[in-house]
């Protein structure tokens, strides 16, 4: 019994020093600093995370290179100026459309804005889009000196596209019809390549797209009344988990447009 009441009597004064010199660590005049977001009063904030953004590589007016060699356009302005409005801590990733998709798809990035058109097969195929940004419609282009005056003058003939855009879409639904046949390529460069070339008759693309680029020189020409009903853009994910990406978004858009800011960035690209 003796001997017992000395180990009890041990282990006392045991724990009593481990008490006092915990306490002495924590009241050692501040030279052990608490984590970093380790409680109120701390003055430290919990980082923001860091988000990827795919975007195409070439969309003009929405996303391309300038006279002097710089990436810009009306999604990347817009972007930005949602970005600064809410806070966003982000970065573009250049890497085209096709590219663009499957990195988010894969978790490789947190959402894409690429003049992406909002539709009904693209949301029951797991995107989930923000409110609109920009009304567009797709239509028919020729080379400026072509004859072609419709949709009926292109059988027996080779119709350029972007593949999987809604351009490619909207060719193939006709492509039946008027006898002709779709091309898809990887970027609009080599779509317009194709017209001028003389490999193609005719492409498919963004209203507004084509109208830009054939202000820029491109040797084309839009045929009326070849354009369909269109569509919004919207910005996109694909894990629901960045869910937060597009309420930013949402937010940032609705401010943007309500400080005029939105309105002076189409008069920048647009006139």
């Amino acid at each position: 019994m003796k001997n017992l009441k000395k180990i009890l009597a041990v282990c006392l004064v045991a724990l009593f020093a481990v008490g006092v010199l915990a306490a002495c660590g924590k009241s050692g005049g501040g030279d052990t600093p608490e984590p970093a977001g380790s409680g109120a009063g701390s003055g430290a904030e919990t980082a923001k995370k860091h988000y990827i953004i795919a975007t195409d590589t070439v969309f003009a007016p929405f996303e391309f290179d300038d006279e002097d060699g710089n990436f810009v356009g009306i999604d990347l302005d817009l972007f930005a100026a949602i970005a600064e409005d809410q806070g966003i801590d982000y970065e573009i990733q250049r890497v085209g459309w096709d590219a663009a998709i499957a990195m988010c798809q894969a978790g490789q990035a947190d959402g894409m804005i690429a003049g992406a058109s909002i539709k009904q097969e693209r949301i029951d195929n797991g995107w989930i889009f923000s409110d609109g940004y920009y009304d567009d419609n797709q239509s028919m282009a020729v080379a400026a000196d072509s004859d072609i005056t419709g949709f009926e003058g292109l059988a027996g003939k080779q119709v350029a596209v972007k593949n999987g855009t809604l351009s490619d879409n909207y060719a193939t639904e006709l492509a039946e019809q008027y006898g002709f046949t779709v091309v898809r390529v990887d970027d609009d460069d080599m779509m317009y390549q194709q017209v001028t070339g003389g490999q193609a008759a005719a492409c498919f693309n963004d209203t507004v797209v084509l109208e830009q680029n054939i202000k820029k020189g491109v040797p084309l020409k839009i045929v009326e009344g070849t354009q369909n009903e269109g569509a919004q853009y919207g910005f996109a994910i694909f894990d629901p988990a960045n869910q937060e990406l597009i309420d930013l978004f949402n937010a940032g858009l609705a401010n943007v447009k309500a400080s005029g800011k939105y309105d002076e960035i189409l008069a920048k690209y647009l006139g």
